[in-house]
C-alpha cells in the first residue's frame, strides 16, 4: 500500500505539470475556437529565450522579465500579423496558420540562440521530501512537489481571473462568435492579445519547469502531446477540465505502468493515456467539463 500511495502521488504531481501545459491550448481554444498547434513550440521558445538571455549574465529575476516581454512581443505580434488578417475565416484558416507559427518558432528559437541542450537551476532540490521520507516512510520528490504547487496557483490563478472578470466574459463571447462579439463592442484584437499573452506566460513557466526537469531541447516540443489526452479528458474548454484532465492522466499512466506494464511487457506510460483518451471519446467526445453541442436540424 505505501508503493501504491508513492506511484498514485508522483502520477498526480506530474499530472498538474500537463495540466499547465494543456491551460496553454485551453486559453487560445476559448479565444479563437481552434488548437492551437504552435503551443510546444511555444514551450520551447519561451525556456530557450530564457537560457539564451541568462547566459548573457543576466541575473536570473531580470532574464525572466525579458523571457516574458518576448513571449508578450510575440502574442502582440501574432495578432497584428496572423490572427487580425484571418478574423471570421474558416477554422481551419486558424489551425494552418498556428502550424506556420509552430515552424517558425522552432526555427528561430535556435537562430537566435543556438540549438544546444541547456540546462536550467531553478535551486529546488530532486530529493525526496525529508518530513515525508521520515513519518510515512514516503519518497516523493521535493522537485515534483515545488512544480506542482506553482503549476496548482497558476492554473487556479488563471481560472478565477477567466471566470469571474470582464476579459473572462469577452473571451466566452469571442470563443462563440467573432462576428457578435464585435459587434457589441469588444475589441477582439485586444483580446486575441491578452490571451495570447497569458498563452505565452503559461508556456514560458511550463518551459522553465518541463526544462529544469529533462533539459531545454527541441524534444520540449514533444511534451505537448501529454496534453492531448489531458484536454480530451477534461475539455477543450474548460479550465477546471484541464486540472481533473491532468491529474486522471498522470495517476492512470504511472499506476498503469507499474502495475499492468509487467504483464505486456513494459512501456505501458508512453501509450496509455491516448488509449484511455480513446475510449472516453466513446463515451463523452465532449470531455468531462466540455460544453455539449447540440445541433438542431
Amino acid at each position: 500500500m505505501q508503493f501504491f500511495f508513492e506511484v498514485l502521488i508522483g502520477g498526480l504531481l506530474a499530472g498538474v505539470m500537463y495540466s499547465l501545459v494543456a491551460l496553454g491550448f485551453v486559453l487560445i481554444y476559448k479565444a479563437s475556437g481552434v488548437f492551437n498547434f504552435a503551443q510546444g513550440a511555444m514551450v520551447y521558445f519561451a525556456a530557450l529565450t530564457f537560457v539564451g538571455i541568462l547566459a548573457k549574465g543576466v541575473p536570473f529575476g531580470l532574464a525572466m522579465l525579458l523571457a516574458l516581454a518576448v513571449m508578450v512581443a510575440f502574442a502582440v505580434a501574432t495578432e497584428r500579423l496572423v490572427l487580425r488578417p484571418l478574423v471570421n475565416q474558416p477554422e481551419i484558416s486558424l489551425f494552418m496558420a498556428t502550424i506556420g507559427l509552430a515552424f517558425f518558432l522552432e526555427g528561430l528559437g535556435p537562430f537566435l540562440w543556438g540549438n544546444e541542450s541547456h540546462e536550467i537551476k531553478l535551486g529546488i532540490p530532486d530529493e525526496p521530501i525529508p518530513a515525508l521520507l521520515e513519518r510515512f516512510n514516503l519518497s516523493v520528490s521535493t522537485f515534483d512537489l515545488a512544480a506542482a504547487v506553482i503549476c496548482g496557483v497558476l492554473v487556479a490563478g488563471l481560472a478565477l481571473f477567466f471566470q469571474k472578470t470582464k476579459i473572462g466574459r469577452a473571451l466566452r463571447a469571442v470563443a462563440d462568435d467573432h462576428q457578435a462579439a464585435l459587434s457589441i463592442g469588444i475589441p477582439l484584437h485586444v483580446i486575441w492579445m491578452i490571451v495570447w499573452g497569458v498563452a505565452g506566460f503559461v508556456a514560458l513557466v511550463a518551459g522553465l519547469l518541463w526544462g529544469a526537469r529533462n533539459g531545454v531541447q527541441l524534444a520540449l516540443v514533444s511534451v505537448v502531446l501529454k496534453a492531448l489526452p489531458v484536454l480530451i479528458l477534461g475539455g477543450f474548454t474548460s479550465v477546471p477540465g484541464a486540472i481533473v484532465g491532468g491529474l486522471v492522466v498522470g495517476s492512470t499512466e504511472k499506476l498503469a505502468e507499474v502495475f499492468l506494464g509487467p504483464y505486456v511487457g513494459g512501456g505501458i506510460e508512453s501509450w496509455f493515456p491516448y488509449v484511455l483518451a480513446l475510449l472516453f471519446l466513446l463515451v463523452r467526445p465532449e470531455g468531462l467539463f466540455g460544453e455539449r453541442r447540440i445541433d438542431r436540424v
